[in-house]
């Protein structure tokens, strides 16, 4: 499947200000200024400049329009080839067609009915720069200040949540569909793109002209979440929808394994997207590494940079096994599954490896379906249940020789990285540790806190312990980042961290020393705000003995104030800025990246 240029235009609209802002906009002293609040937790003040004012403002609507008979796009790049009956619907499509949509005109209507929590409201959730963009086919030449330096020959590319339609009612940050952002390196000279990974679920969307497929957080709470999804499955049943083929948005991760980019979230296949020679992006196709992989894939494999292996996970929310655990040699031949026993489904975005390991996290957010008959979220915190880590032998056969170590109140949303200390019978666990452990995605008063610790699992006596990194006096809020990809699963001394504040917007980021808890910050400045840093060694050979921190940080900045985007370019011994190339088009905050070296772009599938 071929990308193609996006025909929405609503990501253009202003997202309509909460009633605080709107009073706010009505004074004196502001009405050349629209302010809407902009977080995923706590609202905060976000000025958007005077152009933008005189777009439309957000108003969901307030009926469902009939789904229109068209023929949805063929595709002929796989044997998983959609192929939906709406061409020549019969009678009794049509009319079961007008039936659910008269069903979800009532839905929404009671649904509004009810003020909307804050982590499933679209005037919070994807507001001010967490708002979507369109599409953008490649641009050359793009301004840069500074030089480029010359080991940065390649492609840059950031995956994050876009939603290409208007939100009829509840949408989370992470509901969003998939969007890769690409700045591409030659000589000096700088491109870039962005392009909609067409995933099955979008291509059917885009073929119906809205959103049908539910969404897996601002959709799913209570009642009317059950009756979302009975209203999905009535529109499978009668084929005016195809969920056979995977429901995923692929809006998170990012690895370049075995010549293929794969875009990923953890409900779904990874998707198989191309870089061009030009610097665009195209999608394949979704990708089950040629017929062997049956399950989904978390968004954060882990790639070992000695074997040059790839590990993975797979949960499931719905039934045993919840958990299952593979790997996929240098050829991309898939492992057998290993069953992960846990009594439960559970949240499990991230895990980490060693040189011999892998660390698979047991926490405490787990799924619980039953909530949404009592009315509530089916992602919940289990205050019962006890958080633990697995440690399992990275060549596993079955789960039998897992050992399980108790790590109470550790909830990670990601592990940075993991190594062993065989002097001690040890390995050590480098992650950031969130409370409240839910506060994600369901509403809590009490401000989130991600303390990035160090926690060590004694295989020997079976305990753990956990220390804060950072002093109180320095502890600040870090999440989303990375250590020198080159020494992964293996001691590294530092870790280049996000600083999530104003949480959740990212003001800078950090370079920690994981030994001293020596704390060295980078500030985007004044109303600039930006995401994940990304660090790219000097060298990408794993022998060449370098310093760990050898290196460029990589990130995309957004300035609030004049509403412009650039990727900035950082030296990471001296924190010095060393490049900043403009965009073309505003860069929405969003989630994890890598980097693809020009002579892997020039062996891609």
């Amino acid at each position: 499947m071929a990308s193609s240029t996006s025909t929405n235009t609503w990501v253009n609209s202003q997202i309509l200000p909460s009633s605080s802002s709107t009073r706010t906009n009505n004074s004196a002293n502001t009405r050349r200024t629209n302010y809407i609040t902009c977080s995923l937790q706590t609202p905060s003040l976000v000025r958007i400049p005077k152009h933008t004012t005189t777009t439309p403002t957000y108003q969901a609507p307030t009926t469902i329009n009939p789904i229109p008979k068209i023929k949805t796009p063929k595709d002929n790049s796989s044997k998983n080839t959609i192929s939906l009956p709406n061409q020549q619907w019969n009678l009794l499509q049509r009319a079961a067609a007008a039936a659910l949509d008269a069903a979800e005109t009532a839905l929404v209507a009671q649904e509004r009915r009810h003020p909307l929590p804050k982590t499933a409201d679209p005037r919070v959730q994807i507001a001010g720069n967490f708002a979507p963009v369109p599409e953008q086919p490649v641009q050359h030449s793009l301004p840069v200040t500074g030089k480029v330096p010359n080991c940065i020959e390649g492609v840059y590319v950031r995956n994050g949540a876009n939603p290409h339609y208007e939100p009829v009612a509840g949408h989370h940050f992470f509901d969003g569909d998939g969007m890769v952002h690409a700045v591409k390196f030659n000589n000096g000279a700088a491109s870039y793109a962005c392009r909609f990974t067409e995933t099955k679920r979008l291509v059917q969307e885009r073929a119906l002209g809205r959103p049908v497929f539910p969404k897996a957080i601002g959709e799913l709470h209570g009642h009317s979440g059950i009756a979302r999804l009975l209203l999905f499955y009535a529109r499978g049943l009668f084929g005016l929808v195809d969920a056979s083929h995977g429901m995923g948005v692929a809006n998170a991760g990012l690895v370049y394994f075995n010549r293929r980019l794969l875009a990923m979230s953890e409900d779904d296949l990874p998707y198989h997207v191309r870089v061009t020679p030009a610097g665009d992006l195209k999608t394949v196709d979704r990708f089950d590494f040629n017929g062997q992989l049956k399950s989904a894939m978390i968004a954060h494999p882990k790639l070992d940079p000695v074997s040059g292996e790839l590990f993975a996970l797979s949960y499931d929310v719905i039934k045993k096994p919840y958990l299952k655990y593979f790997k996929f040699s240098t050829d991309g031949k898939k492992s057998d599954d290993v069953e992960i026993p846990i009594d439960q489904p559970t949240m499990m975005h991230d895990f980490a490896i060693t040189e011999n390991f892998v660390v698979i996290p047991d926490q405490q957010v787990v799924f619980k379906l039953p909530e949404m008959i009592r009315g509530g979220s089916p992602v919940v915190y289990d205050k019962n249940k006890t958080s633990r880590f697995g440690v399992l032998d990275k060549n596993a056969k079955g789960e039998k020789d897992i050992k399980w170590i108790e790590a109470p109140d550790c909830f990670c949303f990601h592990l940075w990285n993991a190594w062993e200390e065989p002097e001690s019978d040890e390995i050590v666990v480098i992650g950031s540790c969130m409370t409240p452990a839910d506060s994600i995605f369901n509403e809590c008063e009490e401000s989130l806190k991600s303390v990035l610790s160090e926690i060590r699992l004694n295989l020997k006596t079976g305990k753990s312990t956990r220390r804060p990194i950072i002093t109180d006096s320095e502890q600040v809020n870090l999440e989303a980042g990375m250590v020198n990809r080159n020494q992964l699963g293996r001691k590294t001394r530092f870790a280049y961290l996000a600083l999530a504040e104003p949480w959740p917007k990212v003001s800078g980021f950090a370079k920690v020393d994981l030994f001293t808890g020596q704390v060295t910050k980078y500030l985007y400045g004044d109303q600039r705000f930006g995401g994940e840093p990304l660090f790219l060694p000097r060298e990408s050979d794993i022998n060449f003995s370098s310093e760990e921190d050898d290196g460029y940080i990589l990130a995309f900045v957004h300035d609030e104030k004049e509403w412009k985007s650039q990727l900035q370019i950082i030296n990471a011994m001296n924190m010095k800025l060393e490049a900043s190339i403009d965009l073309p088009s505003r860069v929405p905050y969003g989630f994890h990246g890598t980097f693809i070296s020009s002579k892997d772009l020039e062996k891609q599938m």
